[in-house]
């Protein structure tokens, strides 16, 4: 990786504050060539949807070689493109059509772990001697065990997408971990050529005029290693396995690795970053984004999205959301880190389903829900994400057949779910809420045959519903979705008490409303949403004066009040700027 390309022109260092990211899933984004996967061209050609939508920021999901066992996330080569999305040509053209529209490129960093078909893991693996063994996690068996038997595993612990963690190389008579899929062994981050080699890929990414990363699992790097080189086994389940995740999330040294990364790599650059950090709570959000500590912009949390499990089950065993709880969740976000740090805001991403669908009304009123789940979010404080297809509204996939999904984890857990005899119904109920093919229909372009994403045959099934919901219905139509996200975007760009302002939650135990202010200055910012499905009246009491705000944006014709009373219809929402 050779080309070198100018960067954008330097922004204010805290630019991302004001930005909008969109992020593209490229295998369903558009594709060029009529093979059925979406690729950079594709990309490229629909810059100006982008452009139009007014964001400032495209997040690209990995495109980088790849045997494609998880879809991208099993990277086998850092530097060069998968032949599947294009070439490194093609990639320098989507850098140029950005920058020309005034907008910027955010790489996804995948380096918890590798394919097992990276360069860097065949060598570690093809002797004890190597001198890359250690840049992976390899361990005999456990002491007293046949290796390669069940329960031989240097620690009982459960990969993510199923099963235990390691694997066992039967050439070597060692195992390796694999938090994820079995293709996908972990980096030893504790090995400092192994930072350094990253950092140098990094590096020169940055050259290409790459302006950022969002880094995959990232705080999943450092493992919790004993004095003697052991790992702990955790509590064992009654299935044989444990969960690991106290001993590789959060870690002992991530802080300083992400710390040396900043130095290495990002300061002074200019550049956004964004760790994924599953596990992270508020006090761990705050030491990884504090822009005293330089580590990164900010993080992304999961519990908002986690609070739809029933409680000590995974994410396939559901439950209903309650909008309190939801909005309590939100708010110790949004206060925990009003001092220090930044928030980022998203519903929807490659790995979670349509919010239309799992928190909105996907039937008569889908149009309304996506508009006032898309204003709750846009207008608190940090940087929105929107997944592609969310500013049109489009919803889950809603199969109805297990040999229609082709996600690892859905089918992963689907098998074990079956093996221990859970009902087949149970199941696709589950995954027709959960599955990350929700997020991973194609993007619904037309109503043309395949939603106008392919002349061949899509990789995923094309939603049925695409010839009433896809962008061209969206653009032409003033009060589409699309053109709600549209005035969402600009406000950030318009409205210094959307990026600045403080925070301050109304009615926190209502069940179908959620309300705040923001305040910046003489500024004052009332953001209401009825998120059900009746009509509700609420009393404002003394933030009752805000309803004589200008409307800056709304679903409906305008707030009814009476005094500090104020009626919503269902799905109603609006944003009042006093």
């Amino acid at each position: 990786m050779t080309e070198q390309h100018a960067a954008a022109p330097a922004p204010p260092a805290d630019w991302w504050r004001s930005a909008v990211v969109y992020q593209v899933y490229p295998r369903s984004f558009a594709d060029s060539d009529g093979d059925g996967i979406g690729d950079l061209r594709g990309i490229i050609r629909r810059l100006d949807h982008l452009a139009a939508l007014g964001v400032d920021v495209l997040w690209l999901s990995p495109v980088y070689r790849s045997p494609q066992d998880d879809n991208g996330y099993d990277i086998s080569d850092y530097e060069d493109v998968d032949p599947l999305f294009g070439s490194l040509a093609d990639l320098d053209g989507l850098i140029a059509g950005l920058h020309a529209r005034g907008m910027r490129l955010v790489m996804d960093l995948v380096v918890n772990h590798t394919s097992d078909e990276h360069p860097w893991f065949v060598e570690s693996r093809s002797s004890t001697e190597s001198p890359k063994r250690d840049w992976y996690w390899w361990r005999p068996a456990r002491p007293g065990r046949e290796p390669g038997t069940p329960g031989a595993e240097p620690t009982p612990w459960a990969s993510f997408f199923s099963g235990p963690a390691w694997e066992y190389d039967e050439a070597s008579g060692e195992y390796f971990l694999h938090l994820f899929s079995r293709k996908q062994p972990d980096l030893n981050w504790e090995n400092p050529q192994v930072r350094q080699a990253v950092y140098a890929m990094m590096r020169r990414w940055v050259e290409r005029g790459v302006d950022g990363f969002r880094m995959d699992v990232i705080n999943l790097i450092s493992k919790r290693v004993g004095a003697d080189g052991s790992l702990p086994d955790g509590a064992v389940r009654a299935d044989g396995l444990s969960d690991g995740t106290p001993f590789c999330m959060n870690g002992p040294r991530v802080h300083e690795f992400l710390a040396e990364m900043h130095r290495e790599v990002l300061a002074g650059r200019g550049l956004i970053t964004v760790g994924e950090t599953p596990g992270a709570g508020v006090a761990d959000a705050v030491l990884y984004t504090d822009p005293a500590r330089a580590e990164v912009n900010m993080v992304f949390t999961f519990e908002h999205v986690d609070l739809d499990t029933a409680p000590g089950g995974t994410k396939w065993d559901l439950a209903p959301l309650r909008l309190s709880d939801l909005k309590a969740n939100l708010t110790h976000w949004q206060e925990g880190l009003a001092a220090a740090g930044w928030n980022s805001l998203y519903w929807n991403n490659h790995d979670q389903p349509r919010i239309v669908s799992r928190w909105g009304d996907d039937g008569a009123h889908r149009v309304a829900s996506a508009k006032s789940l898309g204003t709750v979010l846009h207008l608190l404080r940090g940087t929105p994400y929107v997944y592609q297809g969310e500013e049109l509204g489009m919803t889950n996939a809603h199969f109805t057949d297990l040999a229609q999904y082709e996600d690892i984890e859905s089918l992963n857990w689907a098998r074990d779910a079956l093996g221990q005899g859970r009902p087949v119904d149970e199941v696709l109920r589950s995954l027709a809420v959960k599955s990350r093919d929700n997020a991973r229909t194609p993007v619904q372009w037309d109503a043309s045959p395949n939603a106008g994403f392919t002349t061949g045959t899509p990789w995923l099934t094309v939603n049925p519903n695409h010839t009433e919901i896809n962008a061209e219905a969206a653009v032409a139509d003033p009060g589409s979705v699309f053109h709600h996200y549209r005035r969402l975007i600009a406000l950030r760009h318009t409205h210094d008490v959307v990026v600045h302002g403080d925070y301050r939650l109304l009615l926190p135990a209502d069940e179908q409303v959620f309300a705040y202010v923001r305040t910046l200055g003489d500024a004052r910012l009332l953001v209401a949403a009825n998120l059900s499905g009746s009509t509700v009246t609420v009393d404002l009491g003394a933030d009752g004066a805000l309803l004589a705000g200008e409307v800056l944006v709304g679903t409906h014709a305008g707030p009814v009040r009476d005094g500090a009373a104020l009626t919503l219809a269902p799905w109603e929402s609006f944003a009042l700027l006093s």
